[in-house]
């Protein structure tokens, strides 16, 4: 089924959304999409795919716990917002505070993403939320994370710019950021530290870079495990001496 977005507020393309899954339609393509936020936002079906043809707005897949969400453009902040499960592969660039306090799922970015991606991101039981960015990713990368996986690709970057902006890891305290490349010890915050890549960690990094690299035609002979770097916390609890108990 196709939708028409242009010029509806996003509450009535939302509405239009809504209506044809409650009538059992599973794919839906949207065009003329711009800027209407909050679309996906709390859908469960894991049949649901949905192609969006323009850029969606804030708060993409807020609350999703399973459909996919395929955007042929760019994307705008907040995209997998407390998200559940679910996959989001964005053939653009991404914009700030992606997968904010996510969950579960995936998010794949073909190209670079904002300042504080993965800002209180969380893992649940077993399920391990991932953002894959290809190209690179604003200062605050990781901040307060309490688990989950980045990975941060560095393609297509120019020769003097950097993979991750600075603070990046300020107040981690849980989860794991793979970087396809170097980070200045002083980009770090002072809660993380840079280890090797294992063999169980590139097994781990093969499993999102094989669907990246189907996903947007990348081949995966670029991706060596020795040119990746791990960062992960120094401490679960790197803010106890603060508390007064």
């Amino acid at each position: 089924m196709r939708i028409d977005a242009q010029g509806l507020h996003y509450r009535e393309l939302n509405a239009l959304i809504h209506s044809a899954i409650a009538r059992g339609v599973k794919k839906i393509t949207l065009d003329n999409v711009n800027g209407q936020r909050y679309i996906g936002a709390g859908l469960t079906d894991p049949e649901i795919e949905m192609v969006i043809n323009g850029t969606p707005g804030n708060d993409l897949a807020v609350f999703m716990n399973s459909p996919t969400l395929i955007v042929n453009s760019n994307a705008q902040d907040g995209i997998g917002n407390t998200m559940n499960q679910g996959k989001i592969i964005v053939y653009g660039n991404a914009g700030d505070i992606v997968g904010y306090s996510m969950r579960g799922g995936e998010i794949y970015i073909k190209g670079n993403a904002g300042y504080r991606v993965g800002i209180h991101m969380k893992s649940y039981y077993n399920s391990h939320p991932a953002i894959i960015i290809g190209g690179t990713a604003g200062d605050f990368l990781g901040e307060y994370m309490a688990g989950g996986r980045i990975i941060v690709l560095g393609m297509d970057k120019q020769p003097d710019e950097t993979i991750v902006g600075n603070y990046c890891g300020t107040g981690m305290h849980g989860g794991t950021i793979y970087i396809h490349g170097n980070v200045a010890e002083h980009q770090l915050g002072k809660e993380v530290k840079k280890t090797r890549v294992t063999q169980e960690d590139f097994h781990i990094l093969n499993e999102y870079l094989n669907q990246f690299c189907t996903y947007f035609s990348v081949n995966k002979k670029l991706f060596r495990k020795n040119d990746f770097v791990k960062l992960i916390p120094y401490s679960h609890r790197p803010y106890g001496n603060l508390y007064a108990y």
